[in-house]
């Protein structure tokens, strides 16, 4: 049996209604056996998650499916940790979607949950663990400290977001408080350790992102090479440009050619030891909640089953 657990509020309130509308006539019409769990508030997702998997053994698996946006998934990534004997199907219906964008799942929910249903093999996904300030979190695309963390924390508290999101304008949110934070920024020292060996030091850092996936920020390809089951975090650390360029650099990244800009470098390691001169914003999937001067990353194997 399918256990659906659905975010009401993703795309803005839109959730509910594809679930409504589309998914639950498109399940009663194959007659396939399905249990419905709603999300109310911040951290039933995590909890309910939790729940479900703790019932789940070899001879009985949870079939987990999530309805959300990558916030979603993420937190129920963090209900799910260390749980075993759980295959998740995802139908995204956030606003920036990037774990799909990478993964080729349709925007389009009939699409997505037929896929779901397809009876595919289980493919297994790496994951990763953001350790910051004495906790612990998982994440499924990427975490980031600096410049792009601080945009999603803003946009997280934009009261505009949600009005551009319902008019499909959503990505002017994002270049808004960016073209804001780009030019309110600060230097800051950063050291970046890789797997306990090589540090590289950056006078002036903008941000570090670690990506298991090619995507973040709705659709950037920061890490055009980054693969979800290679073993390795790719990095891209953008440093010491001036402003002005960046303006140029950073449209770039939506075709993955920033590297080809002096100061933005990528890296590859499974373990990342990160320091900056002051605490800054850091996020996990592009959920933000702490500033941090000081994190480490490390790469976790195959702990994603995912239904696709």
């Amino acid at each position: 049996m399918y256990q659906f657990l659905v975010n009401p509020a993703s795309r803005s309130g839109k959730g509910l209604t594809i679930w409504q509308n589309t998914i639950e006539p498109a399940l009663s019409k194959k007659g396939i056996s399905f249990q419905l769990h709603f999300s109310q508030r911040p951290g039933d997702i995590r909890r309910l998650a939790g729940t479900l998997a703790a019932d789940a053994t070899a001879d009985n698996p949870l079939y987990l499916v999530l309805l959300g946006g990558d916030g979603t998934f993420n937190e129920a990534l963090q209900g799910l940790a260390g749980a075993e004997y759980v295959n998740i199907g995802y139908i995204p219906t956030g606003s920036s979607n990037d774990l799909a964008r990478d993964l080729h799942i349709s925007k389009d929910p009939l699409k997505a949950l037929e896929r779901i249903l397809s009876d595919g093999k289980p493919v297994k996904m790496d994951m990763g663990i953001l350790s910051a300030s004495g906790k612990k979190q998982y994440f499924a695309v990427s975490t980031g400290i600096g410049f792009d963390a601080a945009v999603c924390e803003e946009a997280m508290s934009s009261p505009i977001k949600d009005t551009l999101n319902r008019l499909g304008l959503g990505k002017l949110t994002y270049l808004g408080i960016a073209l804001k934070q780009l030019f309110s920024s600060k230097p800051v020292v950063c050291d970046i350790e890789l797997d306990r060996g090589r540090t590289i030091h950056v006078d002036r850092i903008l941000f570090v992102a670690s990506m298991t996936h090619r995507f973040e920020g709705r659709g950037f390809k920061f890490c055009p090479e980054a693969k979800w089951d290679d073993g390795l975090f790719d990095l891209c650390v953008v440093g010491s440009l001036p402003k002005l360029f960046l303006l140029f650099a950073l449209p770039t990244a939506f075709f993955g050619k920033h590297y080809l800009f002096k100061g933005i470098d990528h890296y590859t390691a499974r373990d990342i030891h990160i320091r900056t001169s002051i605490p800054l914003w850091v996020h996990a999937d592009g959920e933000v909640d702490q500033k941090a001067d000081d994190i480490r990353i490390v790469y976790d194997m195959h702990k994603i089953s995912l239904i696709c």
